[in-house]
């Protein structure tokens, strides 16, 4: 087959470049961006049944029952108390805002206890993308229509964050881009010696990328789900990954050039051999994305899929595009440089595998020594709270209004978790009930610090106010000239009945878990001790339901799930993974021990994480993510390297040479390939660490992108040179058990 893909891309050469080229504007104007679907409520990716999820569906009545997402407008006067005028203002913003296309709701929640700032929750009815971006732009304008003297206003809260973090990461996404590029080019230019082969090695990397973003996002619009990590893993992915089966063939083109073969015809034999290698290289990496389809966490539901579709583009233009270019550019591909026929080059690594082999069981035991002692800092393994949702960037409109929030109104409304406990009939009659589920929370150590309805008037003044006033979501920010009441109480009133839902069944309270900081692994670790206590309590004052939701208790279901998923899904990758390692080598054995070796290279590198990051560095834990990221990048792309020595093993193995000179051989031949393209993978995780990590000033991406790129070092650079050298040697003929292989371990394989 792969000879015939072979001829074929050769023949057409010229044709299918012009296909290539062509495709790139056509799916760029007619396809959408992939910025454009990228989900970044991570909330919305825990399943229906999940505790948080079901506790959201309690928060309804407060939050808006067509709201996609909600905000925070937030207004503060730098002159004092906010004047008669100011009010005026923010109550006119308010109402212009309530006609904008896309806004639910428009729900003032009253004045700070000091008077001086303001807020509103806002119902919206889209999610994220360029429907937010012109939204969040919409509603900001309209704060030029109040302009009052010291009032200021500012729209914060989840997706105007969100907003603003976007516009921020389309920077570092760029950054990582350019960045990722230009260390390939750098260091493609040094292993090649050549001034166009990195190019040529880079080209169908970058147009399967600019393909690949918008023929997803465009899937995306039929349903296929796209995580917000999804664009940036997917140029890290493409560029790496794409570059390393680029050199895989350019290596082997220059080989087959140093034999005597004609360009053309050394393209041809070249993809003919290695072709499958890149094959199924690819096809390794996509089953593992695949597989993430059984996890139940949709963020990683919506990345897998995604990245397998982006690494299909890729293999398709590595058999096509990347052996036109080379059929066209020929000899001059690695000028300088003069490959001259008849060369044989082994080098350092065949002598370093040659030294390898004459003692294999002290070099597997090394190996051994090396990734066991690295392996041993798992212990502790511990993962980071995560804050759900986005933070402010630095110096935007809702790292203001955040600041602003955190100033003027309790600290049990700034991050905190919202308990919400459900009664079978309105309170109104039986506030009592609410009284003592109020206590109860108070009075529980996991809770810092409680705020509900009763925290601002006792039961018998809200009962009296109550049947005096109106329900409170229905009553004006500032009192009307008809109500006589003070306007102190009055905002207490309003501020007690925001709490108790319109049908007057459901109460929030507002309440920080006493365990740590919101948003910490402590906090984190402490929510089913919550969860139990704030069933008991409803339990005991009669309620029908009750929930917790909020940053600490998402980050433990996303925590758990995602645990949960790892655990499942790593036995099908590794079923898969050995599936398509014994199809390619023909074997039952080889699998075994390149999928053992990779696992232990994956712990070893898991362990560095935690030594780096938490037992040294003081991180709560590592990532949640990070160890999945790890285990699919790692294992699956660490076959890659695999698979391609192990090929070119049983390839020499083929001829009338023993084992050890066919390894020798082997590792000979493919160090520089192998070594190159580890490094130009690595590096393109650490351009992610540098770039994004910085960008956004979180080391979370810095986590990714070492970790991983430290994993795919020891894989280069480790487990093909001691382990798998020194295993092959150990088993002898038994590698290619039960192929033909194996009978006749110096002969042709029928």
């Amino acid at each position: 087959m792969f000879q015939a893909i072979a001829r074929f891309s050769v023949k057409f050469r010229w044709i299918i470049i012009v296909v290539w080229l062509v495709a790139i504007p056509v799916v760029s104007r007619n396809f959408p961006s992939l910025a454009s679907v990228s989900q970044n409520n991570n909330q919305s990716f825990l399943p229906a049944g999940s505790p948080t999820t079901k506790a959201a569906n309690l928060a309804v009545p407060f939050e808006g029952k067509t709201s996609a997402a909600t905000a925070v407008l937030v207004a503060s006067s730098s002159t004092g108390p906010l004047t008669a005028a100011q009010n005026a203002a923010i109550t006119s913003v308010e109402d212009s805002i309530k006609n904008l296309s896309g806004v639910s709701l428009v729900r003032d929640q009253g004045t700070s206890k000091d008077g001086i700032a303001r807020e509103a929750i806002v119902g919206l009815n889209v999610s994220f993308g360029p429907e937010a971006q012109t939204l969040v732009s919409s509603i900001r304008s309209e704060f030029k229509t109040a302009s009052v003297p010291g009032l200021s206003l500012n729209l914060t809260g989840q997706l105007p964050e969100s907003v603003d973090q976007d516009s921020q990461s389309n920077s570092s996404r760029n950054d990582i881009q350019i960045f990722s590029i230009l260390f390939i080019i750098v260091l493609l230019l040094l292993v090649y010696r050549s001034a166009l082969a990195p190019f040529i090695t880079l080209i169908p990397a970058a147009v399967s990328m600019t393909i690949a973003q918008p023929v997803i996002a465009e899937l995306a619009k039929h349903g296929l789900s796209v995580s917000p990590v999804t664009q940036i893993l997917l140029i890290v992915l493409i560029l790496g990954a794409g570059t390393d089966y680029g050199i895989f063939l350019v290596f082997r083109v220059r080989e087959e050039l140093r034999r005597g073969s004609e360009p053309k015809e050394a393209v041809r034999r070249a993809l003919s051999k290695v072709g499958v290698s890149i094959t199924f290289s690819a096809a390794t990496v996509a089953a593992a994305l695949l597989s993430l389809g059984f996890a139940s966490f949709g963020l990683y539901k919506g990345l897998g899929p995604a990245l397998a579709i982006a690494l299909a583009i890729m293999l398709l233009s590595a058999l096509t595009l990347l052996p036109a270019l080379l059929s066209v550019f020929g000899r001059v591909a690695f000028w300088p440089s003069r490959v001259k026929g008849g060369e044989k080059v082994i080098g350092f690594w065949g002598a370093l595998a040659d030294r390898v082999i004459r003692r294999p069981v002290l070099m597997l035991i090394i190996g051994v020594v090396i990734f066991g002692g690295l392996a041993i800092g798992i212990v502790g393994y511990r993962t980071s709270g995560f804050a759900s949702g986005t933070s402010a960037p630095s110096g935007t409109d809702s790292a203001k209004g955040a600041s602003v929030i955190a100033a003027h109104f309790p600290s049990t409304t700034n991050n905190s978790d919202s308990v919400y406990i459900k009664f079978g009939s309105p309170v109104w009659d039986n506030l009592s009930q609410v009284a003592s589920a109020q206590a109860q929370l108070s009075m529980t150590p996991l809770f810092k610090a409680v705020t509900g309805p009763i925290t601002y008037l006792s039961v018998a003044q809200l009962k009296l106010l109550h049947q005096e006033l109106p329900i409170a979501s229905l009553l004006p920010p500032v009192p009307p000239a008809n109500i006589t009441l003070s306007p102190q109480l009055y905002q207490q009133y309003r501020s007690a009945g925001l709490l108790i839902s319109p049908d007057g069944k459901t109460i929030q309270f507002n309440a920080l878990f006493s365990a740590g900081a919101s948003g910490s692994t402590a906090d984190l670790n402490e929510t089913p001790a919550v969860r139990a206590e704030i069933t008991k309590v409803a339990d005991d004052v009669g309620a029908v339901d009750s929930g917790v939701y909020g940053i600490d208790s998402a980050s433990y279901d996303i925590d758990h799930i995602a645990t949960s998923d790892l655990q499942h899904i790593v036995p099908i990758v590794l079923i898969i993974i050995g599936i398509l390692l014994a199809i390619l080598l023909r074997s039952l054995i080889a699998p075994l021990y390149l999928i053992v070796t990779v696992g232990l290279s994956y712990l070893a590198a898991l362990g560095f994480a935690m030594i780096v990051f938490v037992h040294i560095g003081g991180d709560d834990g590592l990532n949640f993510i990070l160890p999945f990221l790890m285990f699919i990048f790692s294992m699956a792309l660490g076959e890659d390297y695999n698979i391609l020595v192990m090929s070119r093993i049983r390839e020499e193995a083929h001829g009338k040479v023993t084992l050890k000179e066919a390894v020798t051989k082997a590792i000979g031949l493919t160090g520089s390939t192998v070594t190159s393209a580890g490094l130009v993978l690595a590096g393109t995780f650490v351009v992610l660490a540098v770039a994004g990590g910085g960008s956004t000033g979180s080391n979370q991406i810095e986590q990714i992108g070492y970790g991983i790129a430290f994993g795919i070092l020891l894989d280069t650079l480790f487990v093909r040179t001691l382990l798998v050298p020194s295993i092959v040697v150990l088993l002898d003929r038994w590698n290619w058990y039960p192929s033909k292989l194996w009978s006749h371990p110096s002969g042709k394989e029928d």
